[in-house]
């Protein structure tokens, strides 16, 4: 679908970059020629991930180990990649989610997925674009690059209708769609625009261990999909490479949701979820926290 060097010269961060989505989509940028960092609080994680990926495309990948809701860190690591030269592009992949009773959540865990999901994106975003536009404006002026600095921000359908039992994504993730179509009209005249794409089901560890618990991953879309399928991470690297490529600039401000319809015939969110009974909620959260676990223990 691309020519092979489509990316050559381009400089990509990739946050939440080692693993799932954002592995996939660094991976995809490597092959065809960018050069990309990717940051994560797993060190371990982020940098056998960074080492396979250089073995598999033969790319320049460069971890950055720290926790995006620390914005003194994020600004740090944006200083030394801009050291280097500047970027050409951002996504915002990080995330964190997990399903429960909003009677049940403690103020925390609330807490926890905000300072990722809303606070953390914004951190990064604004460090990225306000380099961007200091360069706009030290060069005495504004005429579009070819191509624009491009944003892509990683969201939900849920933005459209409602999350029950995941509200803190949801409030979150509508705080990052809202951030996405504000700077994209308030940045567009410094040769910077911004786009979202809301994914439905396409398994990952993560994702299907936190909001899937004890299901087999893709087995409910295969039930409830208008496609009766989950989506391919395939589509998802296609998708994304297309709106960072710079082939239609004109193309900002949006929010893309590519989940076979999902949305639009069952609601797409997690209201199912009401016939659970007590234990099988007791499940889901034990299940959770044994995969938290495992996550700490990779630190």
């Amino acid at each position: 679908m691309f020519q092979p060097d489509l990316l050559k010269g381009r400089r990509f961060l990739v946050t939440g970059g080692g693993t799932g989505l954002g592995r996939a989509m660094t991976e995809q940028f490597l092959r065809l020629g960018a050069e990309v960092a990717i940051c994560g609080r797993r060190r371990a994680v982020l940098e056998e991930a960074a080492a396979q990926m250089r073995a598999d495309t033969g790319g320049r990948v460069t971890p950055f180990a720290l926790d995006i809701r620390d914005a003194q860190a994020v600004d740090a690591m944006v200083e030394a990649l801009f050291a280097d030269g500047p970027l050409d592009g951002l996504v915002n992949n990080a995330a964190g989610n997990f399903i429960s009773p909003t009677e049940a959540l403690s103020t925390r865990g609330c807490a926890a997925i905000a300072g990722i999901v809303l606070h953390g994106t914004f951190y990064v975003t604004h460090a990225v674009g306000r380099r961007w536009v200091e360069q706009a404006r030290a060069a005495g002026g504004w005429a579009p690059p070819a191509p624009m600095k491009s944003v892509l921000s990683i969201i939900t359908t849920w933005v459209e209708n409602g999350g029950p039992y995941v509200v803190p994504s949801a409030m979150s993730k509508a705080g990052v769609a809202t951030m996405t179509r504000s700077l994209a009209v308030e940045w567009a005249k410094y040769g910077i625009r911004l786009n979202a794409i809301g994914p439905g089901e396409i398994p990952t560890e993560g994702m299907s261990k936190r909001l899937n618990p004890g299901e087999e991953p893709g087995a409910r879309s295969a039930r409830t999909n208008p496609q009766r399928r989950a989506g391919r991470m395939q589509e998802l690297q296609h998708l994304a490479t297309f709106l960072m490529a710079g082939g239609c600039d004109w193309l900002t401000g949006e929010l893309i949701h590519m989940d076979g319809g999902n949305h639009l015939a069952t609601g797409g969110n997690f209201y199912a979820l009401r016939d659970w009974t007590d234990e099988q909620w007791r499940e889901a959260r034990e299940r959770i926290e044994a995969q938290n676990a495992r996550d700490r223990a990779q630190r």
